[in-house]
This record gives structure tokens, sequence and C-alpha cells, in this order.
């Protein structure tokens, strides 16, 4: 799982898909690729932005919900959670030891 979280962080587009559902999530791929082109001048096909987005959802940032004809995109940050809490470092002001 880190693996595919890292590989698709490692793409700059797609942190920027990222910013973008962070700005505002539950988006679908056409107001994804409306905000790409005119926010940040990437010029990239929709069939671009959602294999993207397939990356993302694969590596757990992404979630995507259907109502009716439309499918809606939401940012899912639980696994940048695991992974910053795998490395956590103990607090340095712990718990100190009673002295008798």
């Amino acid at each position: 799982m880190a693996d595919e979280l890292f590989r698709a962080l490692a793409d700059p587009t797609r942190r920027t898909i990222l910013d973008e559902l962070a700005e505002k999530s539950g988006q679908t791929l056409f107001e994804i690729c409306s905000r790409l082109t005119m926010k940040h001048r990437l010029g990239i096909s929709r069939q671009g932005v959602s294999q993207h987005l397939a990356v993302l959802e694969a590596a757990g940032l992404v979630e995507t919900r259907r109502e009716g004809r439309y499918k809606f995109h939401d940012l899912n940050t639980a696994p940048l959670r695991h992974i910053a809490e795998r490395w956590r470092m103990p607090d340095p002001s712990g718990p100190e030891e009673s002295t008798p």
C-alpha cells in the first residue's frame, strides 16, 4: 500500500489534483479538468486526468461515489495519516519518571 501511495504522490499533476480536491471535494471529472485548465494552465486531456484519478484511487487517496449519471471524486487523507504515524517520533517531553 505504501508503494502505491508514494507512486501516486510522486507526480506533480496528481498532487495538483489532490490540492484541488482539498479545496473543493466532490468534483466530477469535468470540474477537475476545468479547474486544471483554467487555474493551473495544464493542457491535459480528460483521459489523462481520468488515468491520474485511477492511480490516486488505487492508492486510496481518492474515493468515488455515483449519483445518477454523475461520478464524484472526494479526497481521502487517511492513507497520509497512516504514513505519518508510521514514522512518528516519541514525544521528548513524554511522561517524566517520578523520583522517590
